[in-house]
């Protein structure tokens, strides 16, 4: 066994406590800084998934949940994170959908009949409620989704009604353009 002597167990102690200190401030100023470049809304919602992270991290620590519930619920967090950011950068928009993160065993728990993986295309609408975004791969595979607002859910049902009433192959007039999500208003930051 190795004899080392007090003054150098403080240093040692400290330059460890100074070396974990330094990493969760460098972690905090990034996620700063990628918050920093979008307007209020997105930056709001991923402060808010910095809160839910602290709160699943604190839990652990307190050992009031296990580590496959943390490991999978920090593993949805960094997926809403990923996909928030993607949207946001692609869009332009200081706006976030409602998102819904879940791994294939989670499907039941928003829809009544869970679609095929087969069948998921990115940007279809499954069950008049929500828009397939994709698969975001964080530890586990996350299927994200956005909740269609009321008012798109509405013009869905009315175009899906008008479209059982109307004769194969007519469009009632409507370019490819206009059969798409209504678009969002950009914000200026």
């Amino acid at each position: 066994m190795c004899n080392i002597s007090g003054s150098a167990r403080f240093v040692l102690l400290l330059t460890s406590l100074l070396t974990i200190i330094l990493a969760l401030t460098a972690t905090a100023y990034g996620q700063r800084q990628t918050e920093s470049e979008f307007g209020p809304v997105v930056s709001a919602y991923l402060g808010y998934l910095n809160n839910e992270q602290e709160v699943v991290d604190d839990r652990v620590s307190r050992r009031e949940i296990t580590g496959v519930y943390y490991r999978r619920n920090s593993n949805r967090i960094h997926a809403l994170r990923q996909m928030t950011v993607r949207l946001a950068r692609e869009s332009g928009n200081d706006y976030v959908p409602e998102l819904e993160a879940v791994t294939v065993d989670e499907f039941r728990t928003i829809f009544e009949r869970p679609p095929h993986l087969s069948v998921l295309h990115q940007g279809e609408v499954v069950g008049n409620k929500f828009r397939f975004l994709g698969a975001v791969h964080t530890g586990e595979t996350f299927y994200l989704f956005a909740r269609l607002d009321p008012y798109e859910q509405a013009d869905l049902m009315q175009r899906t009604s008008k479209a059982a009433d109307t004769p194969v192959g007519a469009n009632n007039g409507q370019s490819a353009s206009e059969t798409g999500t209504r678009a969002r208003r950009a914000v200026p930051r």
